[in-house]
């Protein structure tokens, strides 16, 4: 089976594919950040929609939503896709999990969304700081949701207990790619070790919480993948109990990236998406601009299958 990349002559100028029109119509627009950007610089927090320059800020940052950056802005890692700087971290900040609570209360926030750097450096990955950061919002914001994004641990069940133990109402970690994919995509992550992360959150959440707690992975698409791939990998995270799926187009934060290999039109997401929920997802969320986080709320409560 081909692959989805494909140029035409016309969409290639100086080296560069051109974006799609379902791509370009939905701008950034840097003057509706402001408020928020400011109010985050002065408690000292990060957010992965800056890092790592998604496509959405302009729509949550205007909707008073974002999912906070634990732990700094420095990767131990350096994947492929990502935009985030890659280095040696500085020392945690005992303070970040009051200090992140304290904005989820000052913004009104109804949901939050909780990811981190890589932090490869650490014993348990940073999994007692994920969790203490859950806690914090939990005693500071009763009622309010926490979804977590959280790293493979390196593959460290204990860690992964630790974070469900928290409460969170969203356990999300995003296998990215195809396994094919993941010596260029995630270098220093593997396939199996994501699925067993997933699968022992879910195992521990029904115990804890019942059937509110859900799971979630995402997958970027036009890297290379082929469809018999992405279904592949579609029927095992359904084998890992995975509730929650999420597709949407890889694209390069700057040029120091991968480059998009293909733009998937808005009809390859909704077929894709159809035939995800069809292997046994509970959700399904698909589209150009759909990132993992996108609309986490509205997200966690939906059955049933939305493209955007």
């Amino acid at each position: 089976m081909p692959r989805f990349a494909k140029r035409s002559g016309r969409e290639v100028m100086e080296g560069h594919v051109r974006l799609p029109e379902w791509i370009t119509r939905d701008r950034v627009k840097l003057s509706e950040l402001h408020a928020m950007k400011t109010g985050l610089r002065q408690a000292g927090l990060h957010t992965v929609c800056e890092e790592a320059r998604c496509p959405n800020r302009t729509h949550c940052f205007s909707h008073g939503t974002a999912t906070f950056l634990l732990m700094g802005d420095t990767c131990t890692r350096a994947c492929g896709f990502c935009a985030i700087q890659t280095g040696k971290p500085n020392l945690l900040n005992p303070h970040e999990p009051e200090e992140t609570a304290a904005r989820v209360a000052e913004l009104g926030l109804k949901f939050a969304v909780l990811t981190s750097v890589n932090r490869d450096d650490l014993p348990d990955g940073g999994a007692a700081h994920f969790a203490a950061t859950i806690r914090a919002i939990h005693a500071q914001c009763p009622g309010v949701g926490v979804e977590v994004l959280v790293p493979d641990f390196l593959g460290d069940l204990e860690a992964v207990a630790t974070v469900v133990a928290a409460g969170p109402a969203v356990f999300n970690h995003n296998t990215e790619t195809v396994p094919s994919l993941y010596s260029l995509v995630r270098p220093a992550a593997r396939f199996d070790r994501s699925l067993a992360v997933l699968r022992e959150a879910k195992r521990l959440g029904m115990a804890l919480f019942g059937d509110d707690f859900r799971t979630k992975s995402g997958l970027m698409l036009g890297l290379g993948e082929t469809e018999d791939e992405l279904l592949g990998t579609f029927a095992a995270l359904v084998e890992a109990q995975v509730d929650i799926l999420t597709l949407g187009q890889y694209l390069r934060p700057t040029r120091h990236q991968l480059p998009v290999k293909a733009y998937i039109h808005p009809d390859q997401f909704a077929e894709l998406g159809r035939k995800a929920k069809a292997l046994g997802f509970r959700t399904v969320y698909a589209g150009p601009l759909v990132r993992s986080s996108f609309n986490a709320h509205e997200v966690s409560q939906y059955e049933g299958i939305s493209i955007v």
